[in-house]
């Protein structure tokens, strides 16, 4: 789609949701506060976004970071394969007490980003070489996100949007960003209110995450790659097998294969570690029989378009970030 089209229906997404800082119900918090006034809600955002980081990432799927044929390429050219470009926005609506990014979304680590600013960062990304700007946890910080993509749009950025988000999103509010959104990353945590109210306190997550994550393979219903392997548009659902919870993770995938379209991605992860406040019964490691359930399942519903993570990620802790670092991730 080109830019023009991209402003166009960026200006209609805004003029739909104008209002919402002063009354905010941009996620199924609904918290109506005014942010305006720094009245903050459950996601502790004003009117302007938050930023810890902006930078390559190299850890995300083969075909956001960089595809192994497209790594080749890069390094027989003499450079690096190109990685993500990821912008880490501070704070979040979910607050699972688990969570890797706690340093983000329970302590709001980072500083103000004016518009300008971040649509700066974006063609600074673009300039390094990103794949794509891939923007983590933005469904609190949509409208400033969308006034910087007018700014960014109007100045040259071209290259793929990533939606990489919790899955706690307003179906209404994803609908909105339809054509603007080229890649949808989004999480599907849970299917038990039990579970979702126990850990990230939020019965409703699934009664809200299903139907977004519904209008999200609607709108991007094709995982489509480039010739050399990069994702260009599509869907790529992520799910992060928990501790004790593999019935839970089984009946995720069940509702995935019966419900999305066929041709999306599906990323089980194996990275679980226990972090901030997590209880008492997940604070271990997720067992190797309990992922391979998870990935079993997988194969034999046959999702094609399947990213498994290698099981010796399973007692490490080398995936999980420090952002007080300047560069947070261990294999940088």
């Amino acid at each position: 789609m080109k830019n023009e089209d991209k402003l166009h229906r960026i200006d209609r997404a805004l003029e739909a949701m104008s209002g919402v800082e002063s009354d905010c119900t941009l996620c199924p918090r609904k918290c109506r506060v005014d942010r305006r006034k720094e009245a903050t809600g459950v996601c502790q955002t004003g009117v302007q976004a938050r930023v810890s980081h902006a930078l390559l990432h190299f850890g995300e799927e083969p075909v956001l970071s960089g595809h192994a044929d497209l790594s080749r390429s890069d390094q027989a050219r003499g450079r690096p394969s190109r990685g993500s470009g990821t912008i880490f926005l501070s704070g979040c609506n979910l607050k699972c007490l688990f969570c890797q990014n706690y340093q983000l979304s329970w302590l709001n680590e980072g500083s103000p980003a004016s518009d300008p600013g971040l649509a700066g960062m974006m063609l600074d990304l673009q300039e390094q070489g990103a794949l794509n700007i891939n923007l983590v946890s933005p469904t609190h910080a949509v409208l400033p996100i969308l006034r910087a993509l007018r700014i960014a749009y109007a100045r040259g950025l071209s290259i793929p949007l990533v939606y990489n988000s919790n899955g706690y999103d307003s179906p209404a509010v994803i609908g909105r960003l339809d054509g603007i959104i080229d890649i949808y990353l989004p999480d599907i945590k849970y299917r038990s209110p039990d579970i979702s109210k126990k850990y990230s306190g939020a019965a409703d997550y699934f009664e809200n995450a299903g139907p977004a994550v519904r209008e999200m393979s609607l709108q991007q219903p094709v995982l489509e790659l480039d010739g050399e392997g990069a994702a260009r548009k599509g869907l790529i659902i992520r799910h992060l097998v928990i501790p004790g919870c593999v019935e839970d993770s089984l009946s995720v995938l069940r509702w995935i294969k019966t419900n999305l379209s066929p041709f999306i991605g599906l990323s089980l992860m194996s990275q679980y570690h226990p972090c901030y406040k997590a209880p008492g019964e997940i604070r271990r490691p997720l067992t190797e029989d309990e992922y391979r359930k998870v990935t079993g399942l997988a194969l034999e519903l046959g999702f094609e378009n399947l990213f498994i993570q290698p099981e010796h990620f399973l007692p490490g802790d080398h995936l999980v970030p420090d952002f007080a670092k300047k560069e947070p991730f261990p294999w940088k």
